[in-house]
């Protein structure tokens, strides 16, 4: 099994083993983002018994018995527990608690534990009631609750009062950083062309269960072909599972929200406009629902000029997948499913160029910590890390936008990010420009970067105006 990139939640689960007594811990993040994996991994690392228990994704004729009898037939395959139906939630919590060794290091995860609870809105107090009374008092005990429907996560366990003081930790597990994606090659990514490797990752993001689809000796439109525009080909079907899995409410919504946003950010006012939607309560739990499940981002930041919160938020579809299929694998799917659909590269697509430069932004933003090295900021407290948006006044002046900008307590720094073939001179001039217009705080220092992928001009470097240039095969780690 390749698993790659998740060191740091490893330490955080194995430091919970330091403790006298037991652990209950929640994780949660979007679908084939390796939840299950990670926690599998972490028991098979501290060599731990691992009892896993999935929850049956509800449908028009399942019930509640149902899910109890899923949860009673793999507690007993694993076990050898008694297979009956558990009258009750809380018996079956208490029958898994009789098979926990007091004598044995165990990991116990309730895997999409809202799928457990759908027909049950009683469940998560029958949860607390176990945990306290059966479950907690195993001291060699992680308790592990585990979803993509994070929300529910949210709203039933974290944000819950009956929980409170109960969780030892929360995990949210986010896409590969990018020098982890490029392992998915293996030692093709020596010579593979870093272009090629960028192409899939524009599409895929840092979603491990996509990268196990790319097969390093084929080309880049090659898996993409096969992973996107073949009937029934893995990023042909996933979107529509995967949006109805995690999004539980308003999903006309939620699925005209995430369309409004497939060109560009906007703020909720840009959006309910966009939509034609009244302002107010329902678009903002819609918002507040695809930004806790990973597929929308809110860029907050603070304002360089005044040093607060930026007073309205800048939605963002952070989850490159998405924006992909609602741009070029919906419009088409019919085509597709009946084989008729003829893919020959990203190049054919229209707008591609532009939307190009928002997935390789994505990619680098969603990543911005890997850049900090680079920037001279590792060992400095980073207050604020978004895309910034100056809007125009007559008063003011011009308005501007920076890719990413990074403000510590002393120093500002306006990081371009680009992905062209040839990037030019010029790029001086735009970044100039914009640090020219940025109103700031006095005291503060601007500092530039670029990140950049393509064939950049020798006398950019030359020229010493920025004080950081990163080229994306750095962050991929490549030779």
């Amino acid at each position: 099994m390749r698993f790659y990139g998740r060191d740091g939640l490893i330490r955080q689960l194995q430091d919970l083993w330091g403790k006298r007594v037991s652990s209950f811990v929640t994780c949660r993040g979007r679908r084939r983002i390796g939840k299950s994996t990670l926690i599998a991994r972490f028991a098979a690392l501290s060599e731990a018994r691992f009892i896993r228990i999935e929850g049956v994704k509800p449908n028009e004729t399942t019930t509640d018995e149902d899910e109890r009898t899923y949860f009673a037939n793999q507690l007993a395959e694993q076990t050898g527990a008694e297979s009956s139906c558990p009258s009750n939630w809380l018996n079956a919590l208490i029958r898994l608690s009789k098979e926990i060794h007091d004598d044995q290091r165990t990991v116990v995860l309730l895997d999409e534990v809202s799928w457990m609870a759908h027909f049950d809105r009683m469940f998560s107090g029958t949860l607390k009631i176990a945990w306290d009374n059966y479950l907690k008092p195993h001291d060699n005990l992680i308790f592990v609750v585990c979803g993509s429907v994070s929300s529910w996560i949210k709203e039933e366990i974290i944000d819950n009062r009956a929980f409170y003081g109960r969780r030892s930790a929360d995990l949210v597990v986010t896409e590969l950083p990018l020098c982890e994606c490029a392992k998915f090659w293996g030692e093709a990514s020596d010579h593979v062309a870093t272009k090629e490797i960028l192409d899939v990752l524009s599409v895929t993001g840092g979603v491990p269960r996509y990268l196990e689809e790319v097969n390093p000796s084929l080309s880049a439109s090659e898996n993409l072909r096969r992973m996107c525009f073949l009937p029934n080909a893995p990023l042909r079907v996933d979107f529509d599972e995967m949006f109805t899995d995690v999004v539980t409410r308003q999903q006309r919504l939620c699925a005209k929200i995430l369309r409004c946003l497939v060109d560009g950010a906007h703020t909720i006012t840009e959006i309910a406009s966009d939509i034609k939607v009244e302002k107010g309560g329902d678009i903002s739990k819609a918002l507040s629902q695809l930004v806790e499940c990973g597929m929308v981002s809110s860029d907050t930041g603070k304002n360089p000029e005044t040093g607060a919160l930026i007073r309205e938020k800048r939605y963002r579809l952070r989850d490159n997948y998405s924006r992909f299929y609602l741009k070029y694998i919906e419009p088409n799917k019919d085509t597709i499913d009946s084989g008729g659909y003829v893919f020959t590269g990203l190049d054919q697509f229209a707008g591609w160029d532009a939307i190009m430069g928002l997935q390789f932004e994505n990619l680098i933003v969603n990543n911005y910590r890997d850049i900090l090295a680079s920037l001279h900021l590792e060992n400095v407290i980073v207050i604020s890390a978004a895309p910034f948006t100056q809007r125009a006044t007559k008063a003011k002046g011009n308005g501007l936008q920076i890719d990413l900008l990074v403000q510590t307590n002393m120093s500002i720094c306006v990081v371009e990010i680009k992905r062209r073939s040839h990037i030019g001179r010029e790029i001086i001039d735009e970044v100039r420009e914009k640090c020219r217009r940025l109103r700031h705080q006095t005291g503060v220092s601007v500092r530039t970067a670029l990140v950049f992928d393509g064939e950049l001009v020798r006398s950019v470097e030359a020229d010493g105006f920025f004080d950081a240039i990163v080229p994306i095969r750095s962050l991929l780690q490549l030779p």
